[in-house]
């Protein structure tokens, strides 16, 4: 059956189906021998022998997914290059090629999700499932109640007012002027929780990911991953569709 590049590239677990764009438009995909740049391109990946970078993709049918603990300084994608470390260098050889579920930015640790399941990851990232996203985010300064009450209706940011959030004080620290706060959101714009915060007048110095939904960073170690329980994945999947 045919369908676009980019979604069978997903469903191979090659890359998330935006990444797998961006490898499109890069000319790095090639299908039966020739080049495709155009994203409109349907194939029918049962029959067509299609590469990236020169190498064939096989069509996987076992899904895999993965937590990860990520580190402060490595890049959540597949896609660039020119990246000095990926979270992919942390996960190792599973089998099959998994891809970031969403994106932590490079100055970010904590839980990221990876796998090679592409309606799993849109289940977690379209901005209609309203997934939520927990964070713990060491500030600068004092954080007043008032502050807390701005996160929780929403602030303006240069694409927008975010929507409905919790926020909570965890500690401030006298010695070091700063304040600990745990931030959830239920959306995903690019570097959303440390615009928030410098909105509100306290950058962030520290940020980390401790849950995405209910599912919790725990004791995992920084730079450590593992698989998810069928349990958990299935947790996921109706917390999004209830959405």
């Amino acid at each position: 059956m045919e369908q676009r590049l980019q979604k069978a590239l997903a469903e191979a677990g090659v890359a998330s189906r935006r990444q797998s764009e961006v490898l499109i438009t890069e000319g790095r995909i090639t299908v039966n021998g020739q080049v495709i740049t155009q994203l409109g391109t349907k194939v029918d990946d049962t029959t067509a022998e299609i590469c990236v970078d020169g190498k064939p993709v096989q069509k996987v049918t076992r899904k895999v997914y993965i937590m990860l603990h990520k580190p402060v300084g490595y890049t959540s994608t597949c896609s660039d290059r020119h990246a000095a470390q990926t979270v992919l260098d942390l996960v190792g050889d599973v089998g099959v090629r998994v891809y970031p579920v969403g994106r932590l930015d490079k100055d970010t640790s904590g839980l990221l999700l990876l796998t090679n399941d592409g309606d799993f990851t849109k289940l977690m990232t379209h901005p209609g499932h309203g997934m939520s996203k927990t964070y713990e985010a060491t500030v600068r300064g004092k954080f007043p109640g008032a502050s807390l009450d701005r996160l929780r209706k929403g602030v303006k940011l240069d694409d927008g007012v975010t929507g409905r959030a919790a926020a909570k004080m965890l500690d401030y620290s006298r010695k070091t002027d700063t304040t600990k706060v745990r931030l959830t959101i239920f959306e995903g714009r690019n570097r959303q929780v440390r615009r928030m915060f410098e909105t509100v007048g306290h950058p962030v110095l520290e940020l980390a990911r401790v849950a995405v939904g209910d599912l919790e960073l725990g004791e995992l170690e920084e730079g450590k991953s593992r698989k998810l329980t069928r349990e958990e994945v299935s947790r996921l999947r109706k917390m999004a569709s209830q959405k």
